[in-house]
């Protein structure tokens, strides 16, 4: 009997270690929480019989640390079902909860003099807690688990902690993220510690809160007001956050709801105002008294300008503030159109002002009170003109609004005693075009662009323009988990962290599912967000472009909706909000543009089905208003009623529309009797209507393409056709066949049939007395046999090469060439480690990467290297990358400055200065190829490309050669001979050659 018991219990113990083992945290500790007691040291929170410990609390510690325990009850209560007791005063139970603040809480401070807890990782620290189970804590308690802070929120951090460890999410309340419920819980015996974050102030700025956050708060709550934003504050803090721009554009934070800084505060939120509001003054109060105080305007209006701010200070001195100081005009625009020096005058003597007065109303010096400096768009040149702003002052860099910094932090500024701090957009309303309505960037591109900004030193603040905050939650998420210790989220992590966070919310069967399927979202609105999107942006006819887009929206909304109908109950509402609607309302507007494409072209070609494809975009167009009416009206019985909102269809300039408007569609009479019509792959030319004479694009033996033909009705009925083939060695999937709207057929070509060299075909289509040709033009030939992959073309047309797919990976001396996962368009894109390296000019030491090329001719090759927009991020020493091919001297591409350079020549003195060898032109001719050229650009494409011309010496194999200069470019596809004649969104399809393909080529 005791040797089935003893083995009972090691299979109990590995039961518990397992479950324990398998959880996954995003958190600051490891996994301390699971189901059944593995050690006698283990602390019961609830216990397998549904006892319970009690929570033992100093009633004079911070009022947010016990509103916060109040919480972490209720908490408990979710999670088991058991409603824990708290105490301050009350007797004493077997096992405690004790939490208190370090030097504020004497159940803390007593157990730090009788020894039990050391107080060395705490004393002194930021925001820090520990974790830790103790053995009689004090006589009559035979275990605790204490939780202590270092300051207020320190304390509130390590509940929450608890809380999420528990299981539940930050986003139980924000988006009705279900409880996941436990019988009972342990907490494993042992030290825990937060250690500090990283980042000091954590935060986000409520902005372009209306039409959709606005009403819903006035709906909810009767205005944005205390009664929602302790909500707010509640979800900063369960997400270890700390600062807060409120919203701005129909209220006043400290005005419209005097308990809005008080509660605030209380909660431990650090507050500002955005960075055209100084001096802790909403816009709104300007606004409401502007005739009372007058223009805003400080070289004509300077003394009523400093009441009024001094007004602001004086209201707030008693809360925890970091003040925005500085001015720009009236309603976030310049100051005045008078130009920069004088702007800068003025400026100067704004924050001589300002800190002037922030030292009469705190009766200290402003070097001890918190401020910064928000270098935002016009101001940035003021910055790079050289005016500064005391040394005690924050810097607050900007993005360029579309989620790229604008600046690394610079050296002479890293030892700065107010250091540096980054806004940064995850939603946009302004220049240059809206961004607003769901979530477009990716958590790889997010850690991308924070990760330069961590490793350069920018790590003091980080507030983010989240919008209505839904539906943003992930990157929300993501950003503050991030903030609190970048270190611990590498690039090759953050595919663990997507599952992680659906894990967190919707458990672990179906998380791999989940985290997959938002991934590609945020990545497919990426490739064009809604508000840029266009009907031509897509190629109908080359490479299968918009097919493609079309299939994997498709393929993604049937796997959101069947997990949809797998999910528990209590998953919906959550699995709406954060997956089910932004993927079918992102793929409802993307085949909507898509399809209005179609529509348009095959109109012009005489195509019947172009009705069809306006009548798919009207569908699809009453199924956005019911996915957003369901959202609005129906999840979770209505709470987030008008929270969406946003105008997100028919953008024609950068600010939103007064309604969602399809683009305009092309409606034909079809004729009276059946009549056929051609068209072909790679022209938007279609037989007889606009061309008498068809031919596919070029086949080559290398790539052994597949191009298509479509036979297509231009009226009523149905006919008959028949196809013909000029040659034996081209092959046509449909030799004949009836059509009543349009058909279409695959040719390809038998190789081992098709003569050497270059030589064409025909293909003719019979319809009664209708005959049409289509050219088939082909280039044969034998590449020489190849022990390495390689990408190449025997017919000079276009071929693309992934940044990843590279033959060699050579570390340079200082650094090198790193795979970023998911990162950009396709699989990932190369970038360099560490992200702070020393630019060279010094190709031989330089990391690099090869690839293989096949050419089938010498002469000039023209090159397209596809990086992401990153910005100027060092405008003294440019943005810069180098390309060569086999041993000859490589050629730098400054991506900013709009030249081309050999190594070498650069005056080593100032890497600024150099020789203009050929000017570039304004974009990369692949950047502007195709229609839609109005809203083309290497911020709305998500895509910057750089174009070079290098001198082959003959045809064959060769080997480019890509170098780092300037660690901040990142490297994502190589094109070889841009062929705009094909214009296309992503170029031709990549297609690398081994020794299969070799085989069957050169067979």
């Amino acid at each position: 009997m005791k040797r089935k018991l003893f083995f009972e219990g090691i299979f109990f113990l590995f039961v518990c270690a397992a479950s324990l083992n398998a959880q996954q945290t995003m958190n600051v500790i490891p996994p301390i929480i699971y189901d059944c007691a593995t050690d006698t040291k283990d602390f019961p929170v609830v216990d397998t019989q549904q006892r319970s410990a009690i929570i033992r609390y100093d009633a004079d510690d911070y009022k947010g640390v016990i509103r916060a325990i109040s919480d972490l009850q209720k908490d408990i209560e979710r999670v088991t079902d058991v409603k824990i007791n708290t105490s301050a005063n009350g007797p004493l139970g077997k096992y405690e909860i004790m939490i208190g603040t370090l030097g504020k809480s004497k159940v803390i401070d007593e157990l730090v003099t009788s020894g039990k807890i050391k107080p060395r990782n705490l004393k002194g620290k930021w925001e820090s807690f520990i974790i830790t189970t103790v053995d009689n804590p004090k006589p009559g308690i035979r275990q605790g688990l204490i939780i202590a802070g270092s300051d207020k929120r320190g304390t509130i951090y390590g509940i929450y902690e608890l809380s999420q460890q528990l299981g539940v999410s930050p986003w139980y309340w924000w988006a009705d993220a279900p409880i996941q419920k436990r019988q009972s819980a342990y907490v494993k015996s042992g030290y825990y510690e937060s250690g500090e974050p990283k980042v000091k102030y954590r935060g986000i700025f409520i902005n372009d809160e209306w039409p959709s956050f606005g009403n819903w708060a006035t709906e909810k709550f009767g205005g944005v007001n205390s009664k929602m934003y302790v909500h707010l504050f509640e979800l900063l803090l369960r997400l270890k956050a700390n600062f807060f721009w409120p919203a701005m554009w129909a209220s006043a934070f400290n005005e419209d709801d005097p308990m809005n800084p008080v509660l605030a505060d209380e909660y431990g939120i650090v507050m500002g105002t955005s960075h055209h509001e100084p001096m802790m003054r909403a816009h709104k109060e300007y606004t409401r008294r502007k005739g009372e105080v007058g223009p805003w305007d400080y070289k004509t209006n300077k003394e009523r300008l400093d009441n009024f701010f001094r007004e602001g200070m004086e209201r707030n001195k008693e809360f925890e503030n970091v003040v925005t100081i500085g001015m720009r005009g009236d309603g976030d625009v310049a100051m005045s159109e008078e130009g920069d020096e004088a702007n800068m005058q003025v400026l100067k003597k704004v924050i001589e002002g300002q800190r002037q007065t922030l030292k009469e109303v705190y009766g200290k010096e402003p070097s001890e009170i918190p401020q910064l400096w928000a270098i935002f768009t016009e101001v940035q040149r003021y910055y790079d003109a050289g005016f500064t702003v005391p040394d005690d002052v924050m810097l607050l860099f900007c993005d360029n609004n579309w989620g790229y910094i604008r600046r690394t932090g610079p050296d002479k500024e890293k030892k700065r005693k107010g250091g540096m701090g980054l806004y940064y957009h995850i939603d946009m309303n302004g220049g240059p075009w809206n961004d607003r309505w769901v979530t477009t960037t990716t958590v790889p591109k997010l850690r991308e662009q924070l990760h330069l900004a961590y490793q350069s030193s920018i790590d003091d603040l980080w507030v983010i323009n989240v919008g209505d905050i839904k539906p943003k939650e992930l990157p929300i998420d993501f950003i503050m988990r991030y903030a609190w210790n970048p270190e611990a989220i590498s690039a090759e992590k953050t595919g663990d962290y997507m599952i992680e966070w659906a894990q967190s919310i919707f458990g672990t069967e179906y998380a791999k599912d989940i985290a997959d399927i938002v991934s590609k979202y945020t990545k497919y609105n990426l490739l064009r967000k809604a508000e840029v999107q266009l009907p031509d942006v897509f190629s109908v006819v080359n490479y299968h472009e918009a097919d493609r887009i079309l299939a994997a929206w498709k393929e993604l909304t049937a796997k959101a909706e069947e997990l949809e109908h797998k999910l528990s109950p209590e998953a919906k509402d959550a699995y709406y909000q954060l997956v089910l609607y932004p993927v079918k309302a992102s793929a409802g507007v993307a085949e909507i543009y898509l399809s209005v494409g179609k529509n348009r072209l095959y109109a012009k070609q005489g195509r019947i089905s172009a009705n069809d494809y306006a009548a798919r975009a009207k569908e699809l167009f009453n199924l956005d208003w019911y996915l957003s009416n369901r959202y609005n009206n129906e999840t979770a019985d209505g709470k987030w009623k008008h929270m969406m909102s946003d105008k997100h269809i028919g953008y024609t300039k950068w600010y939103m529309p007064e309604n969602n408007e399809l683009p305009e569609l092309s409606i034909i009479n079809p004729l009276g009797i059946p009549t056929p019509g051609i068209a072909v792959e790679g022209s938007e030319a279609a037989w007889p209507l606009m061309t008498e004479h068809l031919s596919l694009p070029v086949f080559d033996a290398l790539n052994n393409q597949t191009y298509y033909v479509e036979v297509f009705n231009r009226g009523v009925g149905e006919f008959e056709y028949t196809v013909l083939t000029s040659q034996p060695w081209i092959k046509v999937d449909k030799t004949k066949g009836k059509v009543a709207k349009e058909n279409r057929m695959n040719i390809s070509i038998d190789w081992s049939k098709a003569p050497q060299g270059t030589t064409e075909g025909v293909v003719e289509i019979v319809c009664g007395k209708h005959k049409a040709e289509v050219k088939v033009p082909i280039v044969n030939g034998t590449v020489p046999d190849s022990k390495e992959a390689f990408f190449g073309t025997l017919s000079d047309s276009e071929f693309s090469i992934p940044a990843y797919a590279y033959n060699a990976n050579i570390p340079g001396r200082q650094a090198k060439w790193s795979f970023i996962p998911d990162l950009g368009r396709e699989k990932g894109n190369m970038g360099i480690v560490p992200a702070t390296a020393s630019s060279t000019l010094a190709h031989k030491s330089a990391a690099r990467l090869e690839y293989k090329v096949y050419l089938p001719s010498a002469g000039k090759t023209t090159i397209a290297l596809g990086i992401l927009p990153t910005q100027d991020v060092n405008p003294a020493r440019g943005l810069r990358i180098a390309i060569g091919i086999d041993g000859k001297k490589p050629v730098v591409l400054d991506a900013r400055k709009g030249f081309v350079d050999t190594f070498g020549e650069y005056n080593p003195k100032n890497l600024a200065l150099s020789k203009v060898l050929k000017p570039l032109p304004e974009r990369s001719t692949l950047a502007l190829s195709g229609k839609g050229k109005n809203l083309r650009n290497e911020v709305f494409d998500n895509m910057r490309w750089l174009d070079v011309e290098l001198e082959v010496d003959k045809p064959g194999f060769h080997t480019l050669k890509v170098y780092m200069v300037d660690p901040e470019v990142v490297l994502e596809k190589i094109v070889v001979n841009p062929d705009n004649n094909r214009p296309s969104y992503f170029g031709a399809p990549s297609k690398q050659h081994n020794a299969a393909t070799m085989e069957s080529t050169n067979n």
